[in-house]
């Protein structure tokens, strides 16, 4: 049987191909100034309870690394806060040590030199701020000096004020969120068209509230307003000192013992029965948040015997009482005389906030989706008894007794705090992550101190120009139509051929 050659069309195509690959080498294509691979950013988070060490990357090539920044890994530094090194030469910048050398470990030591490190505190620096300023200005220097002593590119160590804080929390929520720009179909970063979403973070010492409002801002230093992508925010934003859940829970404390005349041995309302401890007054008079309960004179060493009735009611009416909702010297106020617009729109609630949801739906199996929902869960919890709870959650046992008290906090501030309602609550998501990457204000912190949102419209492209793909296209488009029509005719001729030289 003779052999069969390849279809002439075969040959052509193939040097077709070829032509094109060809022109593709001489396209075009944007200009690249940074090597291939990874960038990377250090932000360490030196909260009021504990550090968190956060390394972020974007893609090397990219003049700007707008909509591409991700987590690559997060440490968690071993005790608590900087700001409980006070008075402790140097404790503050070895607590570092151990999360520095990981990110030594986890950045390619090729890019050690070009990445930034930025440390900023929160709102337990800022309280010590207030009280003993020269020790959170030698923490501060210690921490500078720790961070100096590694082969990266240290930027500052600063005290964030609650504004930025906020601002820079929303910033996080919407980045990750792509609620300013999306990745296109056609290759480039286009606006998004959607709607912000609002950001309410509950640390140890603060919680803030921020969103994007078109109501009038009655009070300036609440006032926030940005320029990203091309588009105008107006942002309210406060942050409440001393309302963070740690600190929360030693004021709801002093009060208790102040309301019952400071014995030695108390009754809280709050914390579930069966449970009892004993607590030295330093540990809850020392705060500067606690200081209109203080007594006018006592042995901080002193000790405190305190006993768990688990009663709701009791427990609301003593939370309720840490807040101030008389007198607002503005149209509408959340609390403590604060101006508050109507909330709006949807809100990423997380940080502390995501961890008493999650408790409330570990202890009751119940997932908080409306405020009677919430409000039952938080009453079905404080009726628990210690033993009850330590049975459905015994991870948390050192938290457990604060359960009660923490949900009823969340519950009041929401509610009768900034008012959500039936209507509002439900558009309230709690989320730890978005994605792989921890939420809370650092990445918007890096985000913005790094140059990587900028002001105007961008349009990023993958790789080529808008040329070269329009060449791209005409020339596959010229291709296919040239393969089909030579295709074609050799079917004609060899149809002409057949007919003409067959046999019968």
């Amino acid at each position: 049987m003779a052999h069969r050659s390849a279809h002439p069309a075969v040959p052509i195509a193939l040097l077709v191909f070829g032509l094109v690959a060809i022109l593709l080498l001489t396209i075009p294509t944007e200009d690249v100034q940074e090597p291939p691979g990874f960038m990377y950013g250090i932000v360490l988070d030196a909260g009021s309870s504990h550090t968190a060490l956060y390394i972020y990357k974007w893609p090397a090539d990219k003049l700007n690394g707008t909509g591409v920044v991700t987590q690559h890994t997060e440490c968690h530094v071993r005790g608590e806060g900087i700001s409980s090194y006070a008075g402790r030469q140097g404790a503050a910048g070895r607590s570092l040590e151990a999360c520095l050398d990981q990110a030594v470990e986890d950045i390619p030591e090729e890019r050690h030199p070009c990445t930034p490190v930025y440390l900023g505190a929160t709102a337990g620096m800022r309280l010590l701020q207030i009280s003993k300023p020269e020790l959170s200005d030698q923490i501060l220097q210690e921490v500078g000096h720790k961070i100096q002593s590694y082969p990266f590119s240290y930027q500052g160590a600063t005290i964030l004020s609650g504004k930025e804080e906020g601002a820079y929390g929303w910033v996080t929520v919407n980045y990750l969120s792509e609620n300013f720009i999306k990745y296109g179909f056609v290759g480039s970063w286009l606006s998004a068209g959607r709607p912000t979403v609002g950001a309410l973070d509950l640390g140890g010492a603060s919680t803030q509230i921020t969103f994007e409002t078109k109501d009038k801002v009655e009070d300036e230093k609440d006032l926030k307003k940005l320029h990203l992508y091309g588009h105008d925010y107006s942002l309210y934003t406060h942050s409440f000192l001393c309302y963070g859940r740690d600190e929360f829970l030693k004021r709801l404390m002093a009060h208790i013992l102040k309301s019952q005349g400071y014995p030695l041995s108390i009754t809280h309302p709050c914390y579930p029965a069966g449970f009892n401890r004993t607590v030295k007054l330093n540990s809850t008079f020392s705060s500067p948040c606690t200081e209109q309960y203080n007594p006018s004179s006592y042995d901080p060493l002193a000790s405190v015997t305190v006993t768990g009735s688990g009663q709701y009611e009791h427990c609301l009416g003593n939370v309720s009482e840490i807040f101030s909702f008389d007198s607002c010297p503005f149209s509408q106020c959340s609390f403590d005389k604060v101006f508050q617009p109507n909330v709006s729109g949807s809100f990423m609630a997380f940080s502390a906030f995501y961890y008493v949801h999650l408790s409330l739906q570990r202890t009751t199996g119940v997932t908080a989706q409306t405020p009677s929902q919430l409000e039952n869960a938080a009453e079905t919890q404080c009726g628990m008894t210690f033993n009850q709870l330590l049975l459905l959650d015994p991870k948390q046992r050192s938290r457990l007794q604060d359960n009660c008290a923490s949900s009823v906090f969340v519950k009041t501030l929401m509610f009768r705090g900034y008012g959500f309602d039936e209507m509002s609550f439900p558009r309230v998501t709690f989320q730890k992550k978005a994605g792989d990457t921890s939420v809370g204000w650092a990445l918007g912190y890096m985000l913005s101190l790094s140059s990587l949102l900028p002001a105007e419209t961008v349009g990023l492209r993958k790789a080529l120009t808008p040329g070269a793909w329009a060449t791209l296209i005409f020339l596959s488009v010229l291709l296919l139509v040239g393969v089909l029509v030579f295709i074609l005719l050799h079917s004609v001729n060899g149809k002409k051929k057949g007919g003409s030289d067959g046999t019968i």
